[in-house]
């Protein structure tokens, strides 16, 4: 599109406060205008610029360009914030036809497959977009149609060949079979509605992965880590405070992270890092396990009774899935990343994750979804206040969350933690099932 030039100088404005929350209520929230090439008939047309900052996807940058001469049109969206730290996989299994409605957040370096038709759309060959999973069935059958008049002089066979799996496309929006549909992003920033928010949707599986060195250099990153700085003890490090640049995750000014290996007293090591950022005074915090893997899965799972219960500290890494039954609510592992604050802290989390949903906020969304939201915001909220007993559960296949024991070293009667064996697929997300450690002290790797 002749617009992505005219991108790039308002990009380097979004430090200053240029993205704007999206809301139908912001008359001074008008997008900008400027005249810029029509790469279909090479005439000026007008591109319209909106700078706005979404939930979940940080700050993004939407552009309609229209041509008045020949009425061409084409819409994008670019993610103007930072890439996440770990890449994105949704699975969605599209069964009934509503699922073809389902919102979609697709940038640049995301990659769309159907198995059942062994059908990919690869990264950057197409432009990001907000859209539906018809929306990008459509725009891939567009994009085939496209050269057909020219390969029906050419090659009749290739385009009948073409002609016959267009049709097999265009009935995939039937949902007359169940089909399969996934979104790869290594950056992060893509993103697949779920319409039954705050409950688990039992046809989406989202998964976080660590990127492979190809996927980081495919994003402009550096493959090599940095080179840290020596310690000359373990205990030196526990007595450092580690402190490293890097850029806000609300207004991507320069800011500074401070790291620090802390003992989780009847439990163990962990790594907290904390970002403070003096431009728009945005905090966080994140947590990482100081230690191994262990041997097996932790589930802990807390009756919650009394309003006391909510300061208790805890410790949700980033493997770590929390449910909450009586709310029919399950946050997946990765969402929020790892996090060392108390219970309170933790729901208010989840409450701000849920009701700053962007599919169901404004005018468009649907009453129903704002209704079942408001009235999950309130059971929590009366949770949180001691109102309402319920069980909080943490279930971590790598065994390194936790939740205090306010009556260590004696039993909690309201806290019970369960120790279990992994499946072969979670070993398969932590990535234990292809690694081998047996055989280096030979200077070889045994054979399983």
């Amino acid at each position: 599109m002749s617009a992505i030039g005219a991108l790039e100088p308002v990009r380097g404005a979004g430090a200053g406060g240029v993205f704007r929350p999206l809301s139908a209520e912001d008359d001074e929230q008008q997008p900008a205008e400027r005249e810029s090439l029509c790469m279909n008939c090479y005439r000026h047309g007008v591109t319209r610029l909106l700078l706005t900052r979404i939930p979940f996807f940080r700050e993004v940058i939407v552009s309609s360009f229209a041509c008045g001469s020949c009425a061409w049109a084409n819409t994008e969206i670019q993610s103007a914030g930072r890439i996440q730290e770990q890449g994105v996989r949704y699975v969605l299994a599209v069964a009934a036809r509503q699922d073809m409605n389902r919102e979609v957040v697709k940038t640049d370096c995301a990659t769309a497959r159907i198995p059942e038709l062994d059908f990919e759309i690869p990264a950057f060959s197409q432009k990001g977009a907000l859209t539906t999973i018809e929306g990008i069935i459509d725009r891939a059958v567009a994009g085939l149609e496209q050269d057909q008049p020219v390969r029906r002089a050419t090659d009749q066979e290739v385009a009948n060949k073409i002609d016959e799996f267009i049709d097999k496309l265009k009935r995939l929006k039937e949902v007359d079979s169940s089909f399969t549909f996934i979104l790869d992003d290594p950056s992060g920033n893509s993103f697949v509605e779920n319409p039954h928010a705050p409950q688990k949707d039992e046809a989406l599986v989202v998964t976080h992965y660590k990127r492979t060195p190809q996927q980081a250099a495919m994003l402009g990153l550096e493959a090599d880590e940095p080179e840290e700085k020596p310690v000359d003890s373990v205990e030196d490090l526990r007595n450092e405070v580690l402190q490293f640049n890097t850029n806000c995750p609300e207004c991507n000014a320069p800011a500074n992270t401070n790291m620090k290996l802390v003992q989780i007293p009847h439990f163990k090591e962990v790594i907290i890092m904390a970002t403070n950022c003096e431009v728009c005074g945005h905090r966080t915090n994140e947590v990482k396990s100081g230690g191994a893997i262990e041997l097996e899965g932790t589930r802990i799972t807390l009756h919650i009774t009394d309003l006391s219960d909510m300061t208790r500290d805890l410790l949700k890494s980033e493997t770590c899935s929390v449910e909450i039954p009586e709310l029919e609510f399950e946050l997946g592992m990765g969402a929020l990343g790892g996090k060392f604050t108390t219970l309170e802290g933790l729901l208010k989390d989840i409450r701000d994750l849920v009701q700053k949903n962007p599919f169901t906020l404004g005018d468009s969304s649907a009453p129903s979804k704002v209704e079942k939201l408001q009235e999950f915001g309130r059971k929590l909220q009366q949770i949180m206040e001691g109102q309402m007993e319920a069980h909080f559960i943490m279930d971590d296949s790598a065994g390194n969350s936790y939740l205090q024991n306010v009556y260590a070293p004696e039993e909690d009667p309201e806290l019970k933690v369960e120790h279990y064996k992994r499946t072969f697929e979670q070993n398969e997300e932590l990535g234990l099932n292809d690694m081998k450690t047996e055989g280096y002290e030979a200077g070889q790797t045994a054979d399983r």
